[in-house]
């Protein structure tokens, strides 16, 4: 017995360090980033940076405004939220109720293969056929654009939504579902008037995963948007936080107030994520308490 209570308390206390750890590690990004990204606020202005409309960093006479890059980021995750949500979410209950195991198990694996294939390869055949297809489609001058970025966003994101909300529907009691039949209902309306109220906090979990993988994807969304800083439009090239940051952060000097308007731009998409967590689970655990 009291090997067993020493046995606990070790395995209590590595699970408490390795917590503590992960809390320390955002604290210290948090940290940093105020650190590194208030100087270039403070010297560029707040209003000046959040809703100036021309970000020249390179020029002569810089100017270092984000209003594109966070409408752009905005729309382009609300676009691929849009697109990418219905689909995995009907896939998922399908996959969940309806499918046969074979089809389950087959369509699974293809999933989990969509979950591990690299950003940049998404960005590379996003590069060469969406690209061009839009191009084609719409007869417009280049197929780097919004749209692209959001149809790649929306494919990116399938794979979480898809999984997580799998794991909540398998987890319904198969209870709820037997009482529904018996009371008359269908299957369709059993599973979507009672297995998806049921699971609906592990489906907005999902959302939220697919929020989260949206608005932080830089390398694909850099290939497909033509990373220019422009206003957004949907068949025009466009330019996302993340983009911005990473496609200028190599040739910045150290210190200068480019690489410290960078540093800003990380920080102002840091809070962005955090704001749309709060958000969510706040309305999340709304809910629950209801």
């Amino acid at each position: 017995m009291r090997k067993n209570k020493i046995f606990e308390d070790i395995v209590h206390g590595i699970f408490l360090i390795l917590g503590l750890i992960t809390v320390g590690c955002v604290l210290l990004i948090t940290v940093y980033l105020i650190i590194s990204g208030l100087p270039a606020i403070r010297e560029i202005g707040l209003i000046n940076f959040l809703f100036g409309k021309e970000w020249a960093s390179t020029a002569a006479e810089p100017k270092f405004g984000i209003l594109p890059f966070i409408l752009s980021s905005i729309y382009g995750t609300a676009g691929a939220i849009v697109i990418g949500v219905p689909i995995g979410f009907f896939t998922a209950v399908y996959l969940s109720k309806v499918a046969s195991k074979k089809v389950r198990t087959t369509l699974e694996t293809a999933i989990n293969l969509l979950a591990g294939i690299p950003s940049v390869v998404y960005g590379l055949v996003g590069m060469i056929i969406l690209v061009p297809a839009i191009r084609h489609i719409f007869k417009v001058p280049d197929g780097s654009s919004l749209l692209a970025a959001i149809i790649v966003l929306s494919i990116m994101i399938l794979p979480n939504i898809i999984k997580v909300s799998i794991t909540a529907l398998d987890a319904v009691p198969i209870e709820y579902e037997d009482a529904s039949l018996a009371l008359g209902a269908t299957p369709i309306e059993t599973y979507f008037r009672v297995s998806v109220p049921a699971a609906k906090s592990g489906i907005a979990a999902a959302v939220v995963l697919g929020v989260g993988r949206a608005i932080g994807e830089a390398m694909a969304v850099m290939m497909v948007a033509g990373n220019v800083a422009n206003m957004p439009s949907l068949f025009q090239s466009v330019r996302f936080l993340t983009t911005a940051v990473s496609s200028e952060m190599a040739y910045s000097s150290p210190g200068s107030l480019q690489r410290n308007a960078l540093f800003s731009i990380a920080l102002v998409l840091y809070m962005f994520i955090m704001l749309i967590n709060v958000v969510l689970n706040f309305f999340l655990k709304r809910e629950k308490e209801k």
